[in-house]
């Protein structure tokens, strides 16, 4: 899953986005209204972590812009404005969630995960394919019991493939769920983790197979 992160306080974003990558996302962080505005233009995000005071704006009004437009992905707020009026006003403009700071990472991922599992919502509990079984929430992955070692990210490539099994995921896809802004990217980065996951999976006996089609994607399939 692929979060932007909006928070113009360097040092909070930073703890953050590192709290929630730890736990399986993928996070951009902006400190500015408009910056925001132009990734959420440029990449499918899964879930919008708000702050409201921003540098450039009210991040209240950018929320009901956001909705507005019919931006339908879920928004947490994120914020130090406890009074009941902002709390409400915020859930009335569109916000899914009002969190208020000081916020454990762990409440915050547990909300974030809590918003991706309501119907509609990119956050299935578990994925199964074959003898293969993923646990979204825990972010492990198993076969007939038998827990597979794989890396953060070929976890998410797994479970991108899986959330479209038997459909062709284009690479640029694969590469939008994987890799935020700052993350340096290769231009075989996919094919590496692809090829590591396949040999994985064909290691421990799995059912299911990684299929490339050259200059289209990958699909994932069950083999009877």
């Amino acid at each position: 899953m692929r979060l932007l992160l909006v928070e113009d306080d360097t040092r909070l974003a930073e703890f953050l986005a590192q709290g929630l990558a730890e736990a399986g996302f993928v996070v951009d962080t902006v400190a500015e209204a408009g910056d925001a505005e132009a990734a959420l233009d440029t990449v499918p995000y899964d879930l919008l972590i708000l702050d409201l005071g921003l540098p450039d704006g009210d991040g209240m009004d950018l929320l009901a812009r956001l909705r507005a437009r019919g931006e339908m992905l879920p928004i947490l707020v994120l914020t130090a404005r406890g009074a009941l009026a902002d709390r409400v006003s915020g859930l009335n403009r569109g916000a899914d969630d009002y969190v208020l700071k000081p916020c454990a990472t762990e409440e915050l991922v547990a909300r974030a995960k809590a918003l991706l599992r309501r119907p509609g919502g990119a956050l299935g509990a578990v994925l199964t394919l074959g003898n293969l079984r993923f646990d979204t929430l825990a972010m492990e992955c198993a076969m007939e019991n038998r827990p597979l070692d794989l890396s953060r990210r070929e976890l998410a490539v797994l479970e991108t493939l899986l959330r479209r099994a038997g459909r062709v995921v284009p690479k640029r896809v694969l590469e939008e769920k994987v890799y935020g802004f700052d993350d340096s990217v290769a231009s075989n980065s996919i094919e590496v983790h692809i090829s590591r996951l396949r040999r994985k999976l064909e290691a421990e006996g799995a059912t299911v197979r990684v299929h490339t089609l050259r200059g289209i994607g990958y699909m994932l399939s069950e083999e009877k």
